[in-house]
């Protein structure tokens, strides 16, 4: 841990900060800070920025309830520069986006990484588009009943493969059905994010039940 006075804020008295989110590690604005909005930001544990435009300090989401709680602040090697990990209650960006950043000004068609995230875009994308020759098109036309049925049918698949003892055959057969399962959330618009918020609720409960056991 460092201290604050090891910062190095330009000559306005501000430090540039990449503001992140905790569970898909998206970059969500990049804003800027200065030594009072940063020590607000810590005894507060939301983040408070410095406004350029405004001349005034800013926290985040007290008009719009769209709160950024802070996991972690760090500096980078310099010092002249912070990255802040949060849990957002909602859209980052003041136009009601998840994050400031949503245009490309270039992207590679060989070297994207694969992300659950951008796979659940897509199929919102075949739902909204509906191209025709798309597998994922057919379930959607068809309806919740066909995907529930489908989402059932690679449940037993997985089951046999794994009682079959086939590494590669279960792998096989869990991806066939991460990818219906997420046509199912897409259907019912259930993203991601709320999955992973209810495993984050279950993981504080555990970790409190084992803190209690250990006593």
């Amino acid at each position: 841990m460092i201290d604050i006075d090891q910062l190095k804020f330009d000559k306005n008295g501000l430090i540039p900060t990449v503001v992140t989110d905790y569970y898909t590690k998206k970059v969500l604005t990049v804003a800027y800070m200065n030594r009072e909005s940063l020590q607000i930001s810590m005894e507060e544990g939301k983040t408070c920025f410095w406004s350029r435009s405004r001349g005034e300090l800013w926290r985040k989401g007290e008009m719009s309830g769209n709160y950024q709680h802070i996991v972690s602040i760090m500096a980078d090697c310099d010092r002249d520069a912070l990255t802040v990990e949060v849990i957002k209650d909602g859209p980052a960006c003041h136009l009601g986006t998840d994050s400031c950043f949503n245009d490309y000004v270039y992207k590679s068609d060989t070297l994207t990484q694969f992300s659950v995230d951008g796979l659940y875009e897509l199929l919102e994308g075949r739902k909204k588009d509906r191209p025709q020759g798309s597998y994922t098109t057919y379930l959607f036309e068809q309806g919740i009943d066909k995907i529930l049925k489908k989402v059932g049918e690679e449940c037993t698949e997985v089951i046999i493969a794994c009682k079959g003892g086939d590494r590669a055959e279960t792998t096989f057969e869990i991806a066939d059905l991460y990818y219906h399962v997420l046509v199912l959330m897409v259907e019912m618009g259930i993203e991601p994010k709320d999955v992973i918020d209810e495993l984050a609720k279950r993981h504080i409960i555990d970790h409190k039940v084992k803190q209690q056991k250990m006593k």
